[in-house]
């Protein structure tokens, strides 16, 4: 994964032009198209994009992207809640990675879908038709990366509650676990692939973010543990025992991961570019590190 994540890194940073600019809006209007075009035609129109293995194998090639377009909700109201939403979620990654890192993720999402859909042809035979692939599970890892960056985000549940996204990324994640388990109970391995690499997707450019999060907490619990009398120490020889320890532990991060200083954001490394000046913001909460481009071009963590 910490290879894959890096390669990525590196793809954005060498090919900044990458990308569909706003790649969500089109993504948006496709499915407000197809849902009209099914309302006209009395719901005839969305099964001619939907990802069929048997429609593949005559030469439907353009079901290979279409599906995206293809709604997952027929009630217009929850339709357009899901869309805005997905849209919101879009948009704010995009201009938190720029175009070319969030193009990249979404399109790995889709090749992963795609994956499992072909592998459904070998499975189930070129005759199947019924329809593997779909995008929900592309824009579920959007939910999750965006609760990532943004675990304190609020939004208001049934339009009165306010809830942290960060509460309803866990809950998501437990029932998309849950519908692993249940696919693999059924004997439906190839459904539940769909949400497996969904998953890898999301741990491609998060992987490394997770861990560091899960280290931050150790050392912090261990750092308070065993600094329970501060009091009863020299001040000079507690600033220089903390001086040491800093440059120590400077070191062995770096011995152990690899790099000394990674942006929050885009994940890039003083290793990967050595000729990136990284910065600390003293507004965000901890000690959050960031590359040039996004240390004026972020959005403040106010809670660790």
């Amino acid at each position: 994964m910490k290879k894959l994540s890096t390669a990525a890194s590196r793809f954005c940073y060498n090919h900044p032009n990458f990308g569909i600019p706003n790649l969500m809006l089109y993504i948006v209007i496709g499915n407000v198209i197809v849902y009209v075009l099914d309302m006209l035609s009395s719901y005839t129109f969305s099964p001619m994009l939907t990802f069929v293995p048997a429609y593949l194998a005559r030469g439907q090639v353009w079901r290979l992207v279409t599906f995206l377009f293809v709604p997952d909700n027929s009630n217009i109201l929850f339709l357009a809640i899901s869309l805005y939403f997905y849209y919101w979620l879009g948009s704010s990654l995009e201009r938190t990675w720029g175009t070319a890192r969030f193009t990249l993720f979404y399109l790995t999402g889709v090749v992963a879908s795609i994956l499992v859909g072909l592998i459904s042809c070998f499975v189930y035979g070129f005759g199947y038709t019924g329809s593997v692939t779909t995008a929900y599970y592309v824009n579920l890892s959007l939910f999750l990366s965006f609760a990532t960056l943004y675990p304190d985000a609020q939004v208001m549940l049934m339009f009165i509650i306010p809830v942290k996204i960060k509460w309803l990324a866990y809950l998501d994640g437990v029932m998309l676990l849950v519908g692993v388990i249940q696919y693999i109970a059924a004997g439906m391995y190839v459904m539940a692939l769909l949400p497996v690499l969904a998953l890898a997707n999301y741990f491609i450019y998060f992987g490394d973010d997770l861990m560091d999060a899960l280290r931050g907490t150790a050392s912090r619990t261990a750092y308070r543990s065993s600094h329970r009398s501060p009091g009863t120490r020299n001040p000079r020889r507690q600033s220089r025992s903390n001086t040491i320890n800093m440059k120590k532990a400077a070191r062995d991060m770096q011995q152990s991961k690899g790099y000394l200083h990674k942006c929050c954001v885009c994940g890039k490394t003083d290793t990967d570019y050595p000729d990136m000046e990284f910065r600390y913001c003293s507004k965000c909460a901890g000690y959050r590190c960031y590359c040039m481009e996004h240390i004026n071009n972020h959005v403040h963590i106010t809670e660790e």
